[in-house]
């Protein structure tokens, strides 16, 4: 276990904010955290404590007077393994990207789809990430935390974990109450293509890829491609993928929406739901590849927002309200930040 004071959160977070905590605490083991958590209590340390991953949903407001724990528990284990399934129990510090391509290497299929999403495999659990028509509560069967109040051991279900679109109870009832140590898998010998999103299968057909020779690897291979394309690399520009969520709007909202703009796309929910893009709304408003100070809207998706050099968290939050205002103001509708302020 490592500790340090003052410490600065820039390589913690993808917008890149100079932002920095009174204390920043990494552990390597459970026992490491329950060590901190025991020393804690007995110095009835009241400070606020706020748990990070990779930081690529989290935008920083202002210094953090408190403690940031982050976790390297990079552990990876098979538990059981059958002649199709494989299940794999993954340390909450190991990060995505590295854990899909391992599982991809492995011949272990499920997770391509979420190629090259940033952050860390606790995290995927908390936010339910989700890409190309895939969600992380579509593979995960268990999530080991433990309670930062006791540090007491405590293994979630997946229905108990009450997933649901980029939603968990960690980000809701039980919102910093638990820290992830673990994350369990159940993956696939054989390969079951998911690509009924977007233009996947447009995608493929452009790289002359036949659905009968489609591998996990190829797969990966052309989300990764296709990511590349429309995301801006956080190391070069800084950001935290997609700042919004996608609204579920009611039909008659959808209809209202649609007769104004007959081409506007959209994805059935069910027989009263549909959910709109926010970058295709935000487009409309103008904003795509436009600023606000040190803050923007990526060129290329305009359901991104980017830190053009220099930009403090408040110039992000800015233009977020800024965009949600412009949207309302067109089609009476609220587009929610998926990322985190602190």
């Amino acid at each position: 276990m490592t500790t340090q004071d003052n410490y600065s959160l820039l390589r913690h977070n993808t917008f890149g904010i100079a932002a920095k905590t009174r204390r920043f605490v990494e552990y390597g083991s459970i026992e490491e955290l329950q060590a901190f958590l025991r020393q804690r209590r007995d110095a009835n340390d009241q400070t606020p404590l706020l748990h990070i991953g990779g930081g690529s949903n989290l935008l920083f407001l202002k210094d953090f007077d408190g403690t940031v724990l982050h976790s390297s528990i990079q552990d990876i284990e098979v538990t059981s393994e059958e002649d199709d399934e494989v299940r794999v129990r993954v340390g909450a510090g190991v990060v995505w990207d590295e854990w899909v391509e391992l599982a991809v290497n492995k011949g272990w299929s499920g997770l391509e789809n979420l190629s090259l999403i940033p952050g860390e495999v606790g995290a995927s659990a908390v936010q339910n990430i989700g890409a190309y028509g895939v969600e992380a509560k579509d593979v995960i069967t268990l999530v080991d935390t433990i309670d930062l109040q006791t540090g007491e051991p405590r293994r979630f279900s997946n229905a108990e974990c009450q997933y649901a679109y980029r939603h968990s109870i960690f980000k809701t009832e039980l919102r910093g109450r638990y820290a992830v140590t673990h994350v369990h898998f159940r993956l696939f010998r054989r390969f079951r293509p998911n690509l009924e999103y977007g233009g996947l299968r447009m995608a493929l057909a452009k790289k002359g890829i036949q659905e009968e020779t489609l591998t996990p690897a190829l797969l990966r291979e052309t989300i990764i491609g296709i990511r590349q394309d429309k995301l801006p690399d956080p190391k070069v520009l800084g950001n935290a993928g997609s700042f919004f969520t996608n609204p579920i709007v009611g039909r008659t909202v959808y209809e209202r929406i649609a007769g104004e703009y007959p081409n506007v796309p959209h994805y059935e929910v069910d027989a009263d739901h549909v959910k709109i893009p926010a970058g295709w709304m935000i487009e409309q408003c103008g904003w795509k590849g436009k600023a606000l100070g040190r803050a923007g809207v990526y060129e290329k998706q305009a359901l991104v927002l980017v830190n053009l050099g220099g930009a403090c968290g408040r110039d992000i939050e800015e233009l977020c309200h800024t965009v949600q205002a412009d949207v309302r103001r067109r089609f009476g509708v609220d587009i929610v930040p998926e990322v985190n302020f602190i």
